[in-house]
């Protein structure tokens, strides 16, 4: 008999489309346009933040300072356009800040031979408190009209009925798919995520790799915090922090194996529509944010467990 099992994206897709149809038996209005709109834009937002913890998994590590960064981003945006800057100096001169601070992590790691699950918590502690002091604790303005359509969930993109972020999301995905099967970065992504040791004997850069892969994270990370700052209207410096957990959860739920080396971004971006609608249907359900909390982890591990089970890529013969 046939060894059947769904890949990791496959089966995120298949198991939001189930929790959907329940969704919409359970919770009344939870299938209407605007409610779809709603989940779209916040699993949008959640896969881009989600961009770079899927190059950092894959590459053997993690990145813990995506929280920080994506409060550090929206602060910062909303700060100097309220101080007079012009958006379009803020938008690259945020996001490049941010990659270097990504840059740095990853060389940190790689030069010293750290885990970036330590190094990235410190460097993102430290950037949260400079933000701190910074704004004193009341962060200021807002992002232009154009950021706050573009996230909308009541916008629309010409004839599609929701805001632009979500061909934009669609986009990137197809960018990144790309970025990981068809370029030398991507193939040596997975070469050092895989074996390290194989890699390096390979001739493959690993202080280069892990410093672009860091960089790349942050980079997407301040996206995300510029993003929600036209979602929400305001600037928080915690917007982030319910991405520590939901990015990494991403990553896993599409497939990506936190050992390194197999998985993808097709697979978060479909991980991310899972747990957007897993979170939807408990709350619609009335359940109090704790539970939801562990709910949402003893689903993660069921999920895992139905497919998750594959040895690593270094244990195959």
């Amino acid at each position: 008999m046939p060894n059947f099992r769904l890949s990791g994206p496959a089966a995120a897709l298949v198991i939001a489309v189930l929790v959907h149809f329940a969704g919409m038996l359970l919770i009344k209005g939870f299938g209407t346009t605007f409610g779809i709109r709603a989940m779209l834009v916040l699993a949008s937002l959640l896969a881009i933040a989600s961009i770079g913890q899927t190059l950092a998994i894959l590459l053997g590590g993690i990145d813990l300072s995506i929280p920080f960064v994506i409060g550090f981003a929206n602060v910062a945006a909303a700060q100097l356009y309220a101080q007079g800057v012009p958006f379009a100096f803020v938008l690259p001169g945020v996001i490049l800040t941010a990659m270097g601070v990504g840059a740095l992590n990853g060389a940190l790691s790689s030069l010293f031979a750290v885990h970036p699950l330590i190094v990235t918590l410190g460097t993102g502690t430290a950037l949260q408190g400079t933000v701190q002091l910074w704004t004193r604790g009341f962060p200021t303005g807002g992002a232009p009209p154009w950021v706050q359509k573009f996230v909308s969930i009541g916008g629309s993109f010409g004839p599609l009925p929701f805001p632009p972020l979500v061909p934009f999301t669609l986009l990137l995905a197809v960018a990144m798919i790309v970025l990981l099967t068809g370029t030398v970065y991507g193939r040596r992504l997975y070469a050092l995520g895989s074996n390290p040791r194989a890699a390096r004997l390979a001739l493959v850069d690993p202080v280069r790799i892990w410093t672009i892969t860091f960089a790349l994270s942050a980079g997407f990370a301040a996206l995300a915090g510029i993003l929600l700052l036209g979602f929400s209207g305001s600037a928080y410096a915690a917007v982030g922090s319910p991405y520590l957990f939901q990015t990494v959860a991403a990553v896993v739920i599409g497939g990506t194996v936190l050992v390194g080396g197999r998985g993808g971004y097709l697979g978060t971006v479909a991980g991310a529509l899972c747990l957007i609608e897993l979170t939807t249907v408990l709350v619609g359900l009335g359940l109090q944010p704790p539970l939801v909390q562990s709910t949402l982890g003893v689903a993660i591990v069921v999920l895992v467990s139905i497919y998750g089970r594959e040895p690593h890529v270094r244990e195959l013969v």
